[in-house]
């Protein structure tokens, strides 16, 4: 039998909040939402809502898998739940998903949602379809502190961190838009996440540990961190403490070889430097032949493209013996970007060294180049539509 406690005084349609973990800003509504919470999470907001501790294990239970395995977004088509309880649920809880703003498909298959927070703010999610994986890459930030000179989203301030709840939730809506309730690995378009999106995952580690740990959870999502891979500009104090607590695949956005020109393209180089950063490489836990790390390279014209520059890239990567591959990314410009992307034969040509040296160096397809599917076109594209919209009515208004 439920026990729920009865708070004295009650306001006529108030709802307390129950207590949301990690400092999360509570609802509007006072509601707490479930997705992005651990277990052990989700039994403690039961039990804070006024369920006693055999029925928060259980319930939790429940929830969870009702959540992550069957994708539910009702209390009420949780049919192992008394319906009785039901509406002690929905007056705490809800289970959310992001507002999607807009949403985008180009022409070769990639998805693109602009997604925002009940707070206002933008962020993006991209889905990559082929013909052996589907990848999604997902957010950490709204924005970004790092200032990549060729990312778009480095052109924007930082405006917060995204919490593992809205990091997870972007998990949940692409695959509630692919079809693919129940959970279940066999058949999944959704079989690879690279945290690749906005902002930097490592300065915001403890969201995106915990919303990786929901992913990989083997009772729901059940994605193996084998097929997650978390990027990082160079955060080099926090690399070692990622491969212990988290343990996914590690790529790193390299783009350059020498201090000069890195420093101009990636700032944080200033602080972490390409020697230092390396040998971060190196020591990352589990990393191996058959776990290789993979460094983007960015292809940019006349900048880091030269003959010389991938042979400094294979003589880097010896030098530190690590077991890499190496991602050639051609330039995806934007409006009012400093760089051009590199030539077809240019990036051939470089490729054709690396491979030379005993390192993979795929070119990288570009995709969704119809829909602004680089980091932050989206967000842009809408902020300027807002503007002009706003600046039109105004008008009309005079």
């Amino acid at each position: 039998m439920l026990t729920v406690s009865t708070p004295p005084m009650p306001i006529p349609g108030h709802v307390d909040p129950v207590p949301v973990p990690r400092g999360l800003a509570p609802r509007p509504d006072g509601r707490t939402d479930l997705v992005g919470l651990s277990k052990a999470e989700i039994r403690a907001a039961l039990e804070a809502a006024g369920f006693d501790a055999r029925q928060a294990k259980l319930r939790a239970k429940q929830l969870w898998h009702w959540i992550y395995n069957r994708g539910a977004t009702e209390f009420a088509a949780m049919t192992d739940i008394a319906k009785a309880q039901h509406p002690v649920l929905d007056k705490h809880f809800v289970i959310g998903r992001p507002d999607v703003k807009e949403a985008h498909v180009s022409t070769d298959g990639t998805r693109k949602w602009l997604l925002t927070s009940p707070d206002g703010q933008d962020y993006e999610m991209v889905f990559i379809p082929d013909a052996d994986r589907g990848t999604l890459c997902v957010s950490s930030q709204v924005g970004c502190t790092l200032n990549c000179t060729f990312c778009h989203t480095g052109t924007m301030r930082l405006v917060r961190n995204l919490t593992a709840g809205e990091i997870v939730g972007q998990v949940m809506l692409a695959r509630d838009s692919l079809g693919e309730w129940p959970s279940q690995p066999e058949g999944r378009m959704l079989t690879n996440i690279v945290m690749m999106g906005m902002g930097e995952p490592l300065y915001n580690f403890d969201s995106v540990r915990d919303a990786l740990g929901v992913v990989m959870d083997g009772d729901g999502l059940a994605l193996s961190k084998r097929r997650i891979t978390l990027s990082t500009s160079g955060v080099v104090p926090m690399m070692a403490r990622a491969g212990e607590e988290i343990g996914v695949n590690l790529a790193v956005s390299l783009h350059a070889v020498t201090k000069e020109v890195r420093d101009e393209i990636v700032p944080l180089n200033r602080k972490y430097g390409i020697d230092e950063l390396l040998q971060a490489c190196a020591d990352y836990p589990g990393a191996n032949n058959a776990r290789r790390i993979t460094f983007e390279y960015v292809m940019l014209k006349d900048k880091n493209d030269s003959d010389d520059d991938a042979r400094e890239l294979v003589r880097l990567l010896r030098k530190y013996q690590l077991p890499a591959k190496v991602n050639l990314i051609p330039f995806n410009p934007w409006p009012g970007a400093p760089y051009e992307c590199s030539t077809p034969d240019r990036i051939r040509a470089f490729s054709d060294i690396v491979f030379e040296g005993g390192i993979s160096a795929p070119v990288r397809r570009t995709r969704g180049q119809d829909i602004g599917a680089a980091c932050g076109q989206l967000k842009t594209a809408a902020e300027k539509k807002s503007r002009a919209e706003r600046d039109r009515e105004a008008a009309e208004a005079a």
